[in-house]
């Protein structure tokens, strides 16, 4: 006999894969399982949705006949004094009943928040200005490709809209991971068929805190993931020489940030500094804060589990409106958004839509569409390559520590030390000159301004050296920051899939022994090669603009060096000349 659920109040659907209940209407679940306080089913009326598992109560035996309605309440005056005391025979009124709060529009995996240092609510309780201009209400879906453009802010999303792995014209596909059967007409991207209860499930991993948990990858392999995609949510893998590799963004764009200003409100009591953004796509401009890239920053970590974030520049509790600190920030935040946009994905628009983004946790993995006709990886080559790149970041990232740290302290030596040797040799020069000057004599009077002038040339080149870090060192070192950051994320992500292929490796030993359908299993390991495929086209795109990004740097690097050495060899031909007039 199916299920069956009566409704215990009114619910009203806002969201796409909600549907709308009625107090005392029978509903059919498609599973008596919720996932995080969500049941699938059918209403009276033949339509198909998420409602809340609070809202309904599960009909455990068929009744003989409907249950009569509900008698009227009496004629009482409203008080809602009484609304929590439990009933005996009489119930008070309850004018203004309230139901449980709705959290989420979908059942998910839970988020988990970033760490107490890096959220935004914990480190800046003051900063609650969120102005109009920021929160966009726009419902238009500016990832489409020529979708509206507001300058209501960007977000980073997932999916770029230009691929359709889907069937039909239809841009919303109905996406489950669960075991019931899909309405007529859905898409499935994770499941080729629907498998049978078998004797044995997949053990849940005992550390809940671990990537693999807290991102959704368990819930999604374990076929637990359930929501609507878009065409423009999705995730597309293709297949290149080289690998597996993001699908490329036909509309890329770039993001200039610049024209740092300080700003005030609350009529000069609080003051702050804001950038000028400027979007290639769209050529309109907004004035965004350090707080404005620190939320999108907490976004995309929450948002993207199997994509490498880099870091957005550290805070710093004083020196924030100090010149130099404002420049380094601004250099900062300009490598972090060239990293962003260079990503072949699209963006979203809109604060407040993008935290209502209902495609978080475990079923942002529905997202994840494989090339078509792509075999399923074998496992153990899968490991292999994850080896070879750990075995590689492990090598770079001590090579990343040790360059950044010889920059370092050869930039200081620059700005303290080399200055201070040249100055010392340029002030030797000029005493010896003065010394000279004793001597009245007309005919070495050219060659006294001679000697002053090789003295002022040390002075010179002393000063040189101190501002040369800020063209060639300094660069360095903050695309090394960013792969730091870069290096830190790839340990969680790989984390996540080889979660995924312990669980592959649990089914198969079940199905071995006879304790799992085939099928089942068969969903499982298709699921984790979404997963897979996903890694390794995040480690393929990494390792292009790696390539990119040091082969700029270094010849830049080089060119500036080549520039500064021009500079002071010059430096030292004017000193030269002064003495074939002596």
């Amino acid at each position: 006999m199916a299920l069956r659920a009566r409704a215990l109040y009114d619910f009203r659907a806002e969201n796409p894969g909600e549907v709308s209940l009625r107090e005392a209407e029978v509903l059919s679940l498609c599973s008596e399982q919720d996932i995080e306080g969500w049941l699938e089913g059918l209403n009276s009326r033949g339509e198909r949705g998420l409602f809340p598992a609070s809202y309904v109560e599960v009909i455990r035996s068929e009744p003989a006949t409907p249950p009569p309605p509900p008698p009227p309440p009496p004629p009482v005056a409203s008080d809602t004094r009484y609304a929590n005391v439990p009933s005996r025979g009489y119930s008070p009124p309850q004018p203004a009943f309230q139901p449980p709060p709705l959290a989420f529009p979908f059942p998910r995996e839970a988020v988990q928040p970033r760490p107490s240092s890096l959220s935004y609510q914990q480190s800046q309780p003051s900063d609650d200005d969120w102005d109009e201009d920021w929160d966009d209400s726009s419902s238009t879906a500016a990832d489409e490709p020529g979708g509206s453009q507001t300058p209501g802010g960007l977000y980073y999303g997932g999916g770029s809209g230009y691929h359709d792995y889907g069937e039909g014209s239809s841009s919303r596909y109905r996406m489950s991971t669960r075991t019931s059967e899909l309405p007529p007409g859905s898409y499935n991207t994770t499941t080729s068929s629907q498998s049978a209860k078998g004797t044995a499930t997949v053990s849940r991993n005992l550390y809940r805190f671990s990537p693999f948990v807290k991102t959704g990858g368990e819930a999604f392999v374990l076929g637990e993931a359930a929501g609507f995609v878009r065409d423009g949510d999705k995730l597309c893998v293709v297949q290149s020489p080289h690998g597996p590799e993001w699908q490329e963004n036909p509309y890329p764009f770039g993001c200039s940030i610049d024209e740092p200003t300080k700003q005030t409100k609350f009529k000069g009591m609080k003051s702050y500094i804001s950038y000028r953004l400027l979007p290639s796509h769209t050529g309109q401009q907004v004035y965004r804060r350090y707080k404005h890239f620190d939320w999108l920053y907490t976004r995309l970590l929450e948002k993207f589990p199997v994509v490498s974030v880099p870091r957005i520049p550290e805070k710093q509790a004083t020196g924030r409106f100090e010149e130099d600190f404002i420049s380094k920030r601004r250099k900062g935040l300009i490598w972090w958004m060239d990293h962003m946009c260079s990503h072949p994905k699209a963006w979203k628009q809109g604060k407040r839509k993008c935290e209502k983004d209902e495609m978080m946790g475990a079923n942002f993995f529905l997202t994840l569409c494989t090339p078509i006709g792509s075999p399923v990886l074998d496992p153990h080559e899968v490991d292999s390559k994850l080896d070879a790149f750990k075995a590689f970041a492990k090598r770079m990232d001590e090579g990343v520590l040790q360059l950044n740290q010889t920059a370092g302290e050869f930039a200081r030596k620059q700005a303290s030390g080399f200055k201070k040797e040249y100055q010392k040799v340029g002030l030797a020069f000029k005493g010896l000159g003065q010394a000279f000057e004793i001597d009245q004599q007309s005919f070495s009077a050219t060659f006294n301004r001679a000697m002053a002038f090789t003295g002022d040339a040390y002075d010179t080149i002393g000063e040189m050296f101190a501002e040369q870090p800020r063209q060639d060192l300094d660069p360095i070192m903050d695309l090394l920051a960013v792969y730091q950051g870069h290096l830190a994320n790839f340990p969680d992500i790989i984390h996540v899939q080889r979660g995924a292929l312990t669980k592959v490796r649990e089914s198969k030993k079940h199905v071995e022994e006879g304790k799992m359908e085939l099928p089942k299993a068969t969903d499982i390991q298709e699921r984790c090669n979404a997963i897979s495929y996903a890694t390794l086209a995040e480690i393929q795109h990494f390792h292009k603009i790696r390539v990119r990004d040091f082969k700029s740097q270094m010849q830049h690097f080089l060119q500036q060096q080549i520039t500064f050495f021009q500079k002071v060899t010059l430096k030292l031909e004017e000193a030269l000349q002064k003495y074939d007039a002596a």
